[in-house]
This record gives C-alpha cells, sequence and structure tokens, in this order.
C-alpha cells in the first residue's frame, strides 16, 4: 500500500505528477519552490514521495506551475467512476479542520474540476487567491457555512448555492458540526 498524504492522495502520485508538470513547465526545483513560496528542500521530498503536503501547499505549488489542483493529487480513473463516502484523494488544511477531496477532474475539452468540501466550526479555511480567472461555485449540501471572497462572506444555508472569483482571497469556514458541500472549481 501506498504512503499518503494525511490518508488521502496517495504520495507517489503526487510525486510523479509535480515531476511531470514541472518537466511540462521547464523550470527547476529551485524556480518552482521560490515561485510556490516554499523551501526547496519540501518540493525535492514532495517529488521523491516523502513528507506530508497540505491543502495549501499543493494549492501553491498549482498555482506556481499553473495547473489544476485535480492534476496534482488526482490518479488515472477507469470511464465509469464511483468514488464512496469517506474515500478518494483527500487533502487536509493545515490551520482549520476542513478537507477537500477530488471527486472529478477535468475531462478533456472542459476545464473544471469537482470537490467534496468538509469542514468543521473553529479556524476558517482562508484561501489564497488561486489562478487567475479561476471562479469557484459550491452548494452547500448539509450544515451552515459562510463562504466567499473574504471582503463579501455569505452564509449558506444547505441547498445553497454561491458562486465566487477564486483568484481572490477567499474564505469556507464551518458554523455547524458536520458541514459539508460540493465545489466546482472552473478554470476560464
Amino acid at each position: 500500500m501506498s504512503p499518503t498524504a494525511s490518508d488521502g492522495a496517495p504520495l507517489d502520485v503526487i510525486a510523479t505528477s509535480l515531476r511531470r508538470e514541472r518537466a511540462r513547465a521547464g523550470l527547476s526545483l529551485t524556480e518552482v519552490a521560490k515561485r510556490a513560496g516554499i523551501a526547496k528542500s519540501t518540493l525535492s521530498q514532495l517529488e521523491s514521495a516523502s513528507g506530508n503536503p497540505s491543502v495549501e501547499t499543493i494549492w501553491a505549488l498549482c498555482v506556481a506551475l499553473d495547473v489544476p489542483f485535480s492534476r496534482v493529487v488526482e490518479p488515472e480513473r477507469p470511464r465509469v467512476q464511483v468514488i464512496r463516502s469517506g474515500s478518494g484523494p483527500t487533502v487536509f488544511a493545515e490551520h482549520a479542520d476542513y478537507a477537500c477531496t477530488l471527486l472529478s477532474s477535468c475531462p478533456p475539452g472542459a476545464r473544471r474540476d469537482v470537490y467534496l468540501i468538509r469542514a468543521e466550526p473553529g479556524k476558517p479555511r482562508l484561501s489564497d487567491p488561486h489562478m487567475s480567472g479561476i471562479v469557484e461555485h459550491m452548494i452547500l449540501s448539509a450544515g451552515r457555512a459562510k463562504v466567499g471572497p473574504q471582503d463579501d462572506l455569505v452564509e449558506l444555508l444547505p441547498g445553497d448555492y454561491i458562486c465566487y472569483p477564486g483568484d481572490v482571497p477567499h474564505i469556507f469556514e464551518a458554523l455547524e458540526p458536520g458541514t459539508y458541500g460540493v465545489e466546482i472549481a472552473e478554470y476560464t
């Protein structure tokens, strides 16, 4: 069994993806680490399938490499796909009780990823801006949450939908235990 990032995405998938995308971009370890704001040794460890990356580290690397999050954490899947509750490539926030599970990555010709977001009350998940032009769509399934750009948060109840720019600082803050929803990241 392959080691995982906090029992989520297999480290070998992340390692292979990071090496592939860095080579595709023609960037050195030093340059990608600098762009992502992480130590070169951290990136080296991730590319060798060691370490334990947080969702923040993976997002920073995706922004530095200009690739969707899913391209780094998702292994190849069969055409018919079922992800059972509690499984799937999952990464966890460093400073909040927040988990992000990739449900579906961009198919050829599309520019979107689908995630299951689970969070608990406490510290909110503060997200730095993602790639330019990204739009996030959220449908809250259970619980209650404040979601959106830092300067324009909206309280959501189950069944509520919000759409907002993901290329500005934004927040997901669970207000009740067991809060979760489906997020679609649309890349333009």
